[in-house]
């Protein structure tokens, strides 16, 4: 007899220092699919739902599909909208053999900082012990008691950029499809230490993670773990159990905590590694300078305090102001997510000149106050556009009214609904060749990495003094635990 699964994916990541709420209407903007919406959208993709449809067929499983949401990192996820999503997955668990999510494992609502938490702790409820459980997760995950003590499996991302969903997501589905044939128990222990950020943010480059990633492929291949998850945490998150966390699921929970121990005492040791070198900002701004016209691929810059993957606004400008005042030519800057300029932009039309005052709305005392511009408006669309790069190729993207501005010798991309940049079709879908620039800027701190990089000649990050700005001590974190490293002195 066939067996009943529920696949769901309902994401968000939480900056908790954002003014901006997270209501339904972000995840409406970046879609809300429903029921037999989700196979026409996600079958056939390498995507995390395209694999747990290919798993579906496979072991012949009957899907129970209620949801794929998620909405761009921001402020904490409303009441409403956190009800009504989870309600729609509660709802759907009903008479299941087992059940396949993904989630990303830092989301925090206005009502409880450990949404995932939540929505296990419900979810189990609902369907009793007996059911399997397995998430799949992001690597910036912030695991929770609550997570570990009501999934049977949890399963982590193992790049970053995060081009493994697809795997990662396959790896759970053999897992839950042997938990529910009896062949294992699996329980999750998990280990943490008083640390706010570390494991280099995540960099799966980076020594310490690839030492982490090596020890659990090892534990994974002699079979006293069935999953070792290695997350890095999200910092941008005031709360209790922020920072880098070892996950290992394993029949033997008591086993499983003692490795998921010694993993993290590696973490701990690994604490200061750092890979990361900030270019100072008029540094950077002479090296673009210097630089025009003498090379076949563009000087990358990556505005890693204004990440919308963290949760930053995406409309900071000093970087922006710096580039026009330094006089740059043939640039491609990559986005300022404006919607009221967006809506100037085209009411002026394409081919038209307008005055308009771009960015630093959200927050003017965060990376830089509106700058007032005369542009020329270039190129208009609706926003949507397949992806075809290495982060969610082949999956419908959506930027809301989006128009493509040129000042001087620079072209500016201006979106509705935030995102950063992770495909080189947010520039084509515009008319703009990334390939052909001397200068690429992207508002993002590593994704941007996995298509952008190989098109680029140097990378160079700045700090711009934006939302997701690496200076920790500039945050008012009131909830972590203390003391922790890097605020303290340990």
């Amino acid at each position: 007899m066939a067996s009943r699964v529920l696949i769901a994916e309902f994401m968000h990541e939480t900056n908790t220092f954002s003014v901006q709420l997270t209501g339904s209407e972000a995840f409406e903007a970046h879609g809300v699919y429903r029921d037999n919406a989700i196979p026409a959208a996600f079958r056939g993709t390498r995507s995390s739902m395209g694999a747990a449809f290919e798993a579906a067929d496979e072991f012949g499983w009957t899907l129970v599909h209620p949801l794929v949401t998620g909405a761009n990192p921001s402020g904490r996820v409303t009441t409403e909208a956190f009800e009504r999503f989870a309600g729609l997955i509660l709802d759907a668990c009903q008479g299941l053999d087992g059940v396949l999510l993904h989630l990303h494992g830092a989301m925090a609502t206005e009502d409880s900082d450990d949404g995932e938490g939540e929505l296990l702790a419900r979810m189990r409820s609902r369907l009793g012990p007996a059911i399997p459980i397995v998430a799949v997760l992001d690597l910036h995950a912030t695991l929770t008691q609550a997570m570990a003590d009501n999934a049977n499996a949890l399963i982590s991302y193992r790049t970053y950029p995060h081009i493994d969903q697809y795997e990662r997501t396959w790896q759970a589905a053999r897992l839950l499809q042997r938990a529910m044939a009896g062949e294992i128990r699996p329980r999750v222990a998990v280990a943490r230490r008083p640390i706010l950020y570390a494991l280099d943010g995540g960099r799966t480059t980076s020594p310490p993670f690839l030492e982490l990633l090596r020890r659990g492929d090892e534990l994974e291949a002699s079979g006293k773990a069935l999953v070792v998850s290695i997350q890095a945490g999200f910092s941008s998150a005031d709360v209790h159990d922020i920072g880098p966390s070892v996950a290992v699921t394993a029949d033997d929970r008591a086993a499983g905590q003692a490795i998921a121990e010694e993993l993290m005492d590696y973490a701990w040791e690994q604490r200061h590694f750092s890979s990361i070198s900030f270019t100072p900002l008029k540094e950077a701004m002479a090296r673009v300078k210097a630089g025009e016209g003498r090379h076949d691929k563009p000087l990358l810059i990556s505005d890693y305090s204004d990440n919308p993957g963290s949760g930053a606004y995406g409309d900071a400008t000093n970087l922006l102001r710096a580039v026009l005042d330094a006089g740059l030519a043939n640039v491609g800057f990559h986005a300022i997510c404006d919607p009221e300029a967006a809506l100037a932009a085209q009411a002026a039309g394409v081919g038209n000149s307008v005055r308009l005052t771009l960015g630093g709305k959200v927050d003017p005392t965060t990376g830089g106050g509106p700058l007032t511009l005369d542009a020329h408006v270039v190129a208009l669309t609706d926003g949507r556009f397949i992806a075809y790069g290495p982060m969610g190729g082949g999956t419908w993207r959506n930027y809301g009214l989006s128009a493509l501005l040129r000042v001087d010798g620079v072209e500016i991309i201006v979106i509705t609904h935030n995102g950063q940049a992770t495909d080189l079709a947010q520039f084509t879908s515009l008319g703009l060749d990334p390939t052909r620039k001397s200068t690429l800027i992207v508002k993002s701190m590593q994704h941007f990495r996995a298509a952008f990089q190989p098109i680029a000649r140097e990378v160079l990050e700045v700090d711009t003094g934006a939302l997701s700005t690496r200076n920790f001590k500039e945050r008012p974190y009131k909830a972590v635990r203390r003391p922790i490293f890097p605020l303290d002195d340990i």
